[in-house]
């Protein structure tokens, strides 16, 4: 091998640059408790923490910066720590949605859900779900703030993180 085959073009590490800097950018967009879960080092920590309240060229200057502490860390780890905190995050989705699913069905009456629900967890309270239920559709028929139907919402996801 010659060395000229080991050296890297000037395009391939340009681009090695910017997903260094765009890494730091979805650090910067993460909130703080979401970064406090990471393992970073204390240097690349206080800098994404402090790029969150630039903007413009102060920005691009400190993204460069993290760039830079990425480069010297251990990239693969911090790429690892960002993709499970992203799999946690879409389950949290994931299983709100199902909240938002289960509670639109009991609302339009769907009598087999409320026996699933009833099944699913132990200490289901029926009585109390149907008298949300009515108390729902009455604040949807009088133009009223649905009041039942987020008491409702609430009501499973209590019921979900109890189980």
């Amino acid at each position: 091998m010659t060395e000229f085959e080991e050296e890297k073009s000037k395009s391939q590490i340009k681009r090695e640059l910017q997903e260094l800097k765009d890494l730091g950018r979805e650090l910067i967009a993460l909130p703080t408790k979401d970064l406090n879960k990471m393992v970073l080092s204390e240097n690349l920590l206080d800098a994404v923490i402090a790029a969150k309240a630039m903007s413009h060229g102060a920005l691009k200057r400190q993204v460069g910066f993290i760039g830079n502490i990425i480069a010297h860390d251990d990239y693969e780890i911090i790429q690892q720590e960002l993709a499970k905190l992203k799999q946690v995050h879409h389950g949290e989705v994931k299983q709100f949605h199902q909240l938002e699913q289960w509670r639109d069905d009991l609302l339009q009456g769907n009598d087999e859900m409320m026996t699933l629900l009833h099944h699913q967890f132990g200490e289901f309270d029926g009585q109390y779900v149907r008298q949300l239920v009515r108390n729902a559709k009455k604040e949807a028929a009088n133009n009223k703030p649905p009041k039942s139907a987020r008491l409702l919402f609430k009501y499973l996801q209590e019921c979900q993180e109890n189980q």
